[in-house]
């Protein structure tokens, strides 16, 4: 027998209240690059020192969630780049959360650090990396190894299937629960993740400065339906991280900008392409006489 009644409605979207980047603790490799000679990149450790920053990231980033022990119904998600180090510091960060505050976790391989080939001589890498600020950090491909631009690609792949996982609910069983996205990745995959997401420009992200060992970013839903990092953070630190003071602006915008508006006080929007343009009332004489 045919069941004709109507289907449940689907539920309404979500949105996290807040997207979290935070790099790795300090590594083995972060104090001594020989490392890389005899360890495969994914393979290297933390420190002693990178256990403990870990532990005090996981404790900062509960603090934010939970707004200070001032919310009561918050959970979180964890997505982890597949390296040791990086889920090390999600193994430590994770003993700040109660189980019953944990949505789930899972590894994403496209949130990974950037290839710099397989085992890396130190006098070699010296050299190469010497090469990179001539050519630009953004294009510049690592020999045997993946350029800014190449993760760009991967991380611009994630936001896909991040947006996808949000459309559908995936991440979110009670719609009623703030909803807050950690995400325990590397220094260049975080500033890439942050590039495309307020869509800096390459000029703008060769400015950006990388984040310490267990530095996070937060960026937090505005009022509007815009995420934004001003919300967090203030224009000292975004000014420390290489924000020009129109991207710290537009961030400020951002804060209480209606989810879909165009901030045409952006320069970087149209100035960066252009440098002039036709007079309009030249167009608007001409829509007159082809009518």
């Amino acid at each position: 027998m045919v069941d004709y009644s109507p289907s449940p409605s689907p539920r309404p979207r979500a949105l996290p209240k807040r997207i979290i980047l935070v790099r790795h603790g300090e590594s083995a490799g972060n104090i001594d690059g020989a490392a890389y000679s005899t360890t495969p990149d994914n393979k290297i450790p933390l420190t002693p020192l990178g256990i403990d920053q870990a532990k005090r990231a996981g404790s900062g980033i509960c603090d934010v969630v939970s707004r200070g022990g001032a919310s009561s119904n918050w959970k979180v998600y964890f997505y982890v780049s597949p390296y040791m180090r990086t889920r090390s510091t999600l193994r430590e960060i994770g003993r700040s959360f109660p189980r019953n505050r944990v949505i789930g976790a899972r590894e994403e391989c496209r949130v990974r650090e950037q290839d710099f080939g397989n085992f890396q001589v130190a006098e070699r890498m010296k050299a190469i990396k010497e090469t990179r600020e001539r050519f630009g950090r953004f294009f510049y491909r690592f020999p045997e190894g993946e350029s800014a631009a190449d993760v760009y690609d991967r991380v611009s792949s994630f936001l896909e299937s991040l947006w996808r996982d949000i459309d559908m609910n995936r991440l979110q069983q009670d719609s009623t629960d703030e909803l807050n996205l950690v995400i325990v990745s590397h220094g260049l995959a975080i500033r890439i993740f942050l590039m495309k997401w307020f869509k800096w420009t390459v000029e703008q992200f060769e400015y950006l400065n990388n984040l310490g060992n267990c530095e996070f970013r937060v960026m937090q839903l505005g009022i509007g339906g815009e995420y934004s990092l001003a919300i967090h953070h203030s224009d000292e630190e975004m000014q420390e991280w290489g924000l020009s003071a129109d991207m710290i602006a537009d961030q400020r915008w951002r804060a209480h900008a209606n989810k879909g508006d165009f901030n045409e006080k952006s320069p970087w929007y149209l100035d960066t392409f252009f440098d002039q343009f036709a007079d309009s009332n030249c167009e608007d004489a001409e829509d007159l006489q082809i009518l």
